[in-house]
């Protein structure tokens, strides 16, 4: 795949990408760029709806311009403490958030989300999302307050008993959970439904085959996140002994 920064001409093929409801990653494979590239150019300039390739691409001249006069900085790539690319670690969780933006999660909350997911101890507090996201502490209530009534996180007390934001393997698990719990309520309205319009006339009818559709989608969650759960949960066997050779 071609490196470097988008030209221009390839701005102006993702707007035309854009224009005709293609997928990032369709947009991406007919650049020959990572799909991520493209996602993040859209979403830095307006999201899909609002991307316009002039300004895009003037923009990003701008900030060429900007890194061009800083001042000289060390050629190496900036490491953390962990030994990793700080700048490519930003990038990706730039990316991460982004995705998680495509699956319906308002932005704070992706954020949120996304910053908890990439650290190693997948447990920070309020004041220590504040700060990394450079954010107010309002806001990572209110984010908070959605991710777990999500399932996308839970909270817990550390030793001195102040309040912390767990995302660890079983989030998603209790996740799906819910979003099945939302699914057979929307069954069990649909059944009502059938009830106050009647089940022989085309409404009722209609409603009742909404209400088995998500019937069996509910269940279908729920067995395959407990499929799921006790297969990561689950201990590697251990190599069975060489026999001794007769």
């Amino acid at each position: 795949m071609p490196g470097g920064r988008l030209t221009q001409q390839e701005r102006q093929r993702i707007a035309l990408g854009l224009a005709d409801g293609l997928a990032y990653a369709e947009i991406a494979r007919r650049l020959e760029r990572p799909t991520s590239t493209v996602t993040r150019e859209v979403m830095r300039n307006g999201g899909p709806t609002a991307y316009r390739p002039d300004l895009a691409h003037r923009a990003a001249e701008r900030r060429t311009r900007g890194r061009r006069t800083a001042p000289p900085k060390d050629t190496a790539p900036p490491r953390g403490r962990d030994g990793r690319d700080g700048e490519a670690v930003r990038e990706f969780e730039e990316a991460f958030t982004t995705v998680l933006m495509q699956t319906g999660l308002p932005k704070m909350m992706a954020r949120v989300a996304s910053c908890l997911y990439t650290t190693d101890e997948g447990s920070l507090s309020a004041a220590e999302l504040a700060q990394r996201l450079q954010v107010s502490p309002a806001s990572v209530s209110k984010a908070v307050t959605y991710l777990e009534a999500q399932g996308l996180l839970r909270r817990e007390r550390d030793e001195r008993r102040r309040e912390r934001y767990v995302a660890d393997e079983d989030v998603w698990y209790q996740s799906m959970l819910a979003s099945a719990r939302g699914t057979a309520a929307l069954a069990d309205a649909a059944r009502e439904g059938v009830g106050v319009l009647g089940p022989d006339t085309p409404a009722g009818d209609r409603l009742e085959s909404i209400a088995r559709f998500v019937d069996f989608v509910s269940e279908s969650i729920v067995r395959a996140a407990e499929e799921a759960r006790d297969l990561l949960h689950a201990k590697p066997e251990a190599p069975a002994a060489p026999r001794a050779e007769d």
